[in-house]
């Protein structure tokens, strides 16, 4: 999930640096610049969140944060993404439609395995 969130993260950066043209994310309904910078600049800060909170859940960063609170915003994002999921599906880019939906699902089913997991998670 880490992996995968880093490069979710690092595919908004080329769409913000105009690397990848904006017109095949958020439905394309993004019609200036400015609009797709402020989208993407929020996209970029819940992916690198996700990592940061997936990096304390594993122990890759020494915290003092309750288990229970990891626990609470992994949840989050497990309403997010299955919110994206849904959202992705009525996209109009067939490349957002096909390969982000079934991104956003994954993303929700990995965030789901890792607060379900009574175990101790090695690798988030």
């Amino acid at each position: 999930m880490i992996v995968l969130s880093a490069m979710v993260l690092l595919f908004h950066v080329f769409i913000l640096a105009g690397v990848i043209p904006y017109s095949i994310v958020w439905a394309g309904k993004i019609s200036t610049r400015e609009n797709m910078m402020m989208f993407e600049a929020i996209s970029i800060f819940i992916n690198a969140l996700l990592i940061i909170i997936l990096l304390l859940k594993v122990g890759y960063i020494q915290n003092k944060i309750s288990r229970r609170k990891l626990q609470f915003v992994i949840w989050c994002f497990i309403i997010l993404f299955g919110l994206n999921t849904i959202g992705n599906l009525f996209a109009k880019s067939r490349f957002e439609l096909y390969c982000f939906t079934a991104l956003a699902f994954l993303s929700t089913v990995l965030c789901l395995r890792i607060v379900v997991d009574k175990g101790e998670i090695k690798n988030a």
